[in-house]
């Protein structure tokens, strides 16, 4: 299991902030050549991404670049670029049918992996990912995510989708609004198609990112609504975001006593039992044992995270 609490985008142009992204607490980096550059700075902040990702180590933190799409002057470059680049994973925009899926996954065949290794040890591809952000993808997401799985079925993870929701209430020609009402019917059904097919998902940036308070609402509001993490453009967001989609220590010492007393209640052929008057079945036991599996994988990274 591979924590995604949180995903920072870096800028392209911005060579200087990809070098400090080495001392960030964040789960990945999304170094962007899409939204985030300026049409004329795209060669360079191509060649900025290349050269950080080749020579700076970021440690435990995933590294996936954010492509502009196939059909732009810039995204067949964008992926050429990224031929025996060490990263983890190409994360595709404004994905809208699994046509579009087949292409990525295409593209991305011809690369040459970098020196990124599996749990095995060997080199592989990078994952591809894909920006879930136009009223086209909410409706196609069965397609997407099927699409999706085919294509990293080589992997040992099955990708990630990534919520764009500034382009979505965009051209959904809704508003922005602190509790995001008109998008919660994209954002559910996300999480369920999400769900259905064993894939991670992360919510969209809040572009408010100097108010931590309407960030910390939209972040309780996204993991309730099932989300793995968020999607983020400051570094300031990255510890708000650890602690809402981490596990306090109450929830995990919470864990542990629905496995104490599920086991206990196995041993003795009953398929219930009670737990500071709540009923613990066969479902809180599974929850239990994947917050414990999240919690270990999170410290692991903190321990990784002292050593850098």
């Amino acid at each position: 299991m591979r924590p995604r609490r949180s995903v920072l985008y870096m800028p392209g142009a911005n060579a200087r902030a990809q070098q400090k992204a080495t001392q960030l607490d964040c789960d990945g980096l999304i170094f962007d050549l899409e939204d985030a550059v300026a049409p004329a700075a795209k060669a360079s902040a191509r060649t900025n991404i290349v050269h950080s990702l080749t020579t700076t180590d970021y440690g435990r933190r995933e590294r996936i670049v954010r492509v502009n799409g196939l059909d732009t002057p810039w995204g067949a470059a964008d992926v050429a670029a990224l031929d025996g680049v060490a990263l983890d994973a190409v994360l595709f925009p404004k994905i809208e049918s699994a046509a579009m899926v087949d292409a990525a996954a295409a593209a991305l065949a011809g690369l040459q992996p970098g020196k990124t290794a599996d749990a095995k040890g060997q080199q592989v591809r990078p994952q591809l990912w894909l920006m879930i952000e136009s009223p086209r993808s909410i409706l196609a997401l069965e397609a997407i995510a099927e699409a999706l799985l085919r294509a990293n079925a080589s992997c040992e993870v099955s990708g990630a989708l990534v919520m764009g929701t500034s382009d979505l209430v965009q051209e959904l020609r809704a508003q922005h609004v602190t509790n995001r009402e008109p998008l919660l019917f994209a954002l559910s059904r996300a999480v369920t198609v999400a769900r259905a097919h064993g894939l991670d998902i992360l919510d969209g940036v809040h572009l408010d990112f100097r108010n931590l308070d309407t960030f910390r609402t939209s972040c309780e509001q996204g993991r309730a609504l099932g989300f793995d993490g968020r999607s983020l453009i400051h570094p300031g967001q990255v510890e708000l975001a650890n602690a809402i989609y981490g596990f306090s220590d109450a929830v995990v010492e919470h864990a542990k006593a629905v496995l104490r007393v599920w086991n206990e209640a196995k041993a003795q052929g009953l398929g219930v039992v009670e737990l500071d008057g709540q009923l613990i079945e066969n479902l809180h036991a599974l929850e239990a044992q994947r917050v414990l599996a999240m919690s270990v994988a999170i410290g692991s990274q903190a321990i990784e995270s002292d050593r850098d």
